[in-house]
Formats: structure tokens, sequence, C-alpha cells
């Protein structure tokens, strides 16, 4: 695999590829003959490019056009405050921004000290001269930063050396994705859209989950992807059931019984996977049992040349599509002796299956005694009358801190809901540690998310 525009422009490419946004669609064909940055490529040549714009679509069709051809592309997120714009650029060796012609009032701010190149709308046609000389490098931010960003080193070849190729016609699927395509997991599903040549409808962070859902099955969709959390917004919108895919996808976050339950009910005859990945260490693995966890065979396996561990109770993997490292960082950094990744995330095995039980760093301290949030969560999302929940820390004197969950309703208006919290804290009871029991349950009508589609999860 050369670049990404070689895959769209290559004799015998497939045609019916292409971005649906908001404001229309753009054809993977028409970058094939044309250009969004219309005269500018070889400026941009072999150097390290930012690419700030507020649009997805602007993101999609920039990647095409500067893989293979930029020395090193930065995919920033449009939520950068200045600072933090500016210490990327920094790290990055920045030589050069790429946003959209019109930057609208909320996009990233531009770093004044470098040379901006404005993206056209649509492709220009006429002859575009390209060439690859070294493979570029793809810089991702990783999620969950408050600070200066990390940023991890990847190429094209460890993003999507193992994803399929060009499709037939007949099995190209049409792509959704509730993810922004800057952040790992979208990127995936926008790699799996250019290089099999089907169709991929993006979101806009200004659009309704009713109406993106809307404007999916309008185009289409037969594949779907985003996290646990985006899948239980849609459930909540009361749109669900406007799409009828054929395969839904959940990965970010930890898929619990009880969304997986409830996706099965709305998508019947959809083939729901849920999987595991991680910016620094890649995509470890699928599941398709429909089940929560995943079967302990997959450790030691050595499943499609992809290793997993399990040490001091995280998981490790180690594979090909590993990053390369964080930018200025030793590779040990990222990977131990034997080129294992620590993903961070715990895991326990009961009944030879392995179960998630949350972030090594997200543990709740309760008067010396551990809390996994999501442990939890896990037991108030099996309530049916519950959409989603955010367990999290709060400040005691006497134990240094107490469990508080703040749940959300399937049915904001329950006229019982006095009834349900007492019934949802009786089954914690029965099924948690006495120091896992939340020691205050409230129901809230909505929980954020962060930028990367997950639960936002403030410190105590």
């Amino acid at each position: 695999m050369t670049s990404l525009w070689e895959s769209v422009a290559r004799p015998g490419a497939p045609v019916s590829g292409g971005f649906h946004s908001s404001d229309g669609f753009v054809a993977l064909a028409e970058l094939a003959t044309g250009s969004t940055l219309q005269g500018k490529l070889e400026a941009l040549r072999g150097r390290s490019v930012l690419i700030a714009t507020r649009e997805q679509l602007a993101t999609a069709l920039a990647l095409v056009e500067l893989d293979g051809v930029a020395r090193r592309i930065v995919l920033c997120t449009p939520d950068l405050s200045a600072e933090q714009l500016a210490a990327v650029a920094s790290t990055a060796g920045a030589d050069a921004v790429v946003r959209e012609a019109l930057p609208t009032q909320d996009a990233p701010p531009a770093p004044a000290a470098y040379p901006t190149y404005p993206l056209a709308r649509r492709p220009i046609p006429g002859p575009v001269e390209r060439w690859c000389t070294e493979p570029t490098e793809w810089l991702l931010l990783t999620s969950g930063t408050t600070g200066a960003p990390k940023l991890v080193v990847h190429t094209l070849e460890s993003l999507a050396g193992t994803l399929p190729g060009q499709l037939p016609p007949a099995t190209r699927p049409v792509w959704g994705t509730f993810y922004d395509i800057r952040r790992y997991g979208g990127l995936q599903i926008y790699l799996r859209a250019v290089l099999g040549g089907s169709p991929l409808v993006l979101s806009s962070p200004t659009e309704s989950t009713p109406d993106f859902l809307a404007r999916a099955q309008a185009a289409g969709v037969t594949h779907m992807s985003g996290t646990p959390s985006h899948w239980r917004r849609a459930l909540m919108s009361g749109a669900a059931a406007l799409l009828t895919p054929a395969y839904v996808r959940l990965s970010g976050e930890i898929a619990d019984q009880a969304v997986l339950d409830s996706l099965r009910a709305t998508y019947p005859r959809a083939r729901i996977v849920h999987a595991f990945a991680s910016t620094e260490a890649g995509v470890a693995f699928e599941v398709e049992d429909g089940r929560a966890g995943f079967p302990a065979e997959f450790i030691d396996g050595g499943r499609g040349g992809i290793d997993l561990k399990v040490a001091e109770g995280t998981l490790r993997i180690r594979s090909r599509r590993t990053a390369a490292g964080y930018l200025d960082a030793a590779p040990s950094v990222l990977a131990d002796s034997d080129g294992f990744v620590d993903t961070g995330d715990m895991v326990e095995l009961q009944q030879g299956r392995y179960h998630f039980r949350g972030r090594k760093g997200g543990i709740i301290n309760v008067g010396g005694l551990k809390v996994h949030p999501e442990e939890v969560e896990s037991v108030l999302n099996a309530d049916p009358r519950v959409r989603m929940s955010l367990v999290r820390a709060r400040r005691n004197p006497i134990t240094g801190a107490v469990v508080v969950a703040e749940v959300v309703l399937a049915d904001p208006q329950n006229p019982a809901a006095e009834r349900v919290k007492t019934e949802l804290l009786i089954a914690c009871r029965h099924a948690l540690a006495a120091h896992k029991v939340p020691a205050i349950l409230r129901f809230v009508p909505a929980l954020e998310l962060t930028a990367a589609g997950k639960l936002v999860r403030p410190s105590a």
C-alpha cells in the first residue's frame, strides 16, 4: 500500500465511494481527476502539515490529497484550544496548516506562525501531479487529554495494513459512523470505506441524532459504527429504528450486556460486533457472539498476527498495527521489551471469559477499597428502565471518597421514578460489595460525551 490517493486513482478503482456530509456528497472519483488543493500540492510536498478543519468532510478530502505527498500529516480535532494547537504544531514540527477556504467561527484557531492553505469545497478538475517518496507519517492525538496532547505516530500501513481492500460492487457496504474520523475509531471506518470503495456518511456536530440517523438511512447505510455511548444516545433519541443496518459495530468503551441486548432487540437481523482497539496498539479483536467481554482463548492465541496477554490485571497487545511510538519519545515508552503495549484496561477472568472492569487510572478509592465505575454502571444499565449511567467519586472526609451515580432513564417522565431509584439501589446491593453501592443516586436528563464519543468522567 503506497498511498491513500493511489488506492482511489489507480486503474479500475471503484467510483461508487465518496463522502456524504450534511451539505451534500463528494465522490472519490472526483479526487482522482482533480484536487481540493489545486496548485498547492507541490508547496506541501515533504512538509509537516496540520489538518485543522471544523468539518469532517474537509478532513476526509485532505487525507486523500496529502497521504504520499506530505512528510507528516497531523489530524487536529476541532476541540483543541489555541494553546493546545500551538503545542501540537511545535511538537509536530509543522510547516503548514490546511483548513477550509472559509473557516467557520468555531473552527480551530490557526497558529499565526504557519502558512495556511485553504481547501476548496469540492475537487477542482484538472491535471494533478502526485508521486510518493517516503511513506507519510500520520499523527493522531490521544483521547481524553486536558493538557498538551500526546501525538501517536502511525503510517498508513500500521493503520490499515489488515483492512480489506477494494470490494466487488455487489458486496460494497454503505458505511456510516457516529465517530469523528480524526479519532482512531472513526479513522478506521474512514479507511475501510476509502480502501473498499464504499460511500461513507459523516456526522456533523451541529446535527441532532435523529437528523443524522434519517440522513444515514436516506443514504442507504448498511454498516454503522460508534461507541456504546453513541448507541445509547441513538436508542434514547427514539429514532434508532429509522436505520435498518446489516452490521452494527461498537468500540471505544466497554460494551456491556445491556447495550448489546438493546441493539439486538432493535436490529434483530443485524450482525452486532463489539471490538477492542486503542490509538497506540491498534485493533486487537472483534467479538460477534452477542456477549459482553471476550473468550479466554483470545489470550495467548496469536490470532491474525495479534498477540494478547494479561499482566498485573491489564490487557497487553502486540501486533504490526501498533504505532511506532509517541512523537519525540523512544519506542520503549509505548511498548515493553517484548513489544507489548499496556492498554491500561483492566480485565478479570470469569468462567472462561474475560470481562473489562475499567481503566487502571479510573479507580475510585473508598476507604482503601477499590471500585471500578464501569462495574457499577453495568449493574445499573442492566435494568431495562435505564438507558445509560455514569458513576464517579465524591470526596468524603471519612472514607476519602464515596460512589455517586447519575442515571438517565429510558422514560424521563416515568411517574414511578422514586420506586425505580429504590429498586436500582437494591439491585446494586445484591450484585456488588457494600463499598461499591452508590451512596447517592440521582436521575439526570442527559450525560455529556467527549469529542471521541465517550462518557465524560470528571475527577472527584
